[in-house]
């Protein structure tokens, strides 16, 4: 996505504390109660490969997905084992071969604010999984978004090179289940002390239980598990990260 041009140079550094081992691991999880022999993953937003990296340490092949060019260059620099990134659209990609496990994390799937784009990417996805495989996924949840509403948050983080400052702003458009996070980052380099300041608007898209369950409907899914992200508790008004699991119909 054109949005995380800038953003991606920053991003390892900016989610370094992010725990991805639990989030790999509570997938891999929920993968295996539904899916025996699992021989392979496909992550739709595969960023710059943090989770997949943990996935392929167990033994899986991982093919990733991502728009971001520079996200996909960051990701092959890391040299994973048996993880394959490849410049693509999540709602229009072709990889000859099927897999297990589809997954998509990170709240990717808000990212598609579009009915035809989720549509679109929710008919790719189903074409590429095995029968009877496995789509996971999380997304914003609408009672958390509306009762809660978005906060202005400020995130400070550094390594021996830079200082960045990113502060996030939302705006929600309530008639169309859309949040705007407006992005100011700023960068400083930490030996010439000279300051950069970027600015990205990331639109989110949030929605309901029966909203997942039409769009599966319509593209030959079934939900068989919805929970809130990495806890499982029942999804709640408090639930900002709801974690879906559709099989192939």
């Amino acid at each position: 996505m054109s949005n995380f041009k800038l953003y991606s140079k920053y991003y390892d550094l900016l989610y370094k504390n992010k725990n991805y081992f639990a989030e790999a691991n509570y997938v891999m999880t929920l993968a295996k109660k539904y899916k025996k022999n699992i021989q392979n993953f496909l992550e739709l937003g595969c960023g710059t490969g943090n989770h997949a990296e943990i996935i392929c340490e167990q033994g899986f092949e991982v093919i990733g997905i991502e728009r971001s060019t520079e996200m996909v260059a960051i990701a092959k620099q890391k040299n994973i084992k048996n993880f394959n990134a490849i410049v693509a659209d999540i709602t229009s990609f072709h990889v000859d071969k099927k897999f297990d496990i589809a997954i998509s994390l990170f709240h990717v799937i808000s990212y598609l604010t579009d009915n035809n784009d989720l549509i679109n990417c929710f008919k790719t996805i189903n074409k590429h999984l095995n029968t009877e495989g496995i789509f996971i996924f999380d997304v914003w949840y609408s009672p958390a978004v509306y009762i809660q509403k978005p906060e202005t948050r400020v995130k400070r983080m550094s390594d021996e090179n830079i200082d960045v400052i990113r502060i996030a702003e939302s705006l929600i458009h309530f008639n169309q289940n859309v949040v705007d996070v407006n992005y100011n980052i700023i960068i400083q380099d930490k030996t010439t002390q000279l300051t950069n300041t970027y600015t990205e608007k990331h639109p989110m898209r949030h929605f309901s239980i029966p909203e997942i369950e039409l769009l599966a409907a319509l593209t030959n899914f079934k939900i068989i598990q919805t929970e809130e992200f990495e806890t499982g508790k029942t999804p709640s008004e408090n639930t900002w990260g709801v974690c879906f699991v559709l099989q192939k119909i």
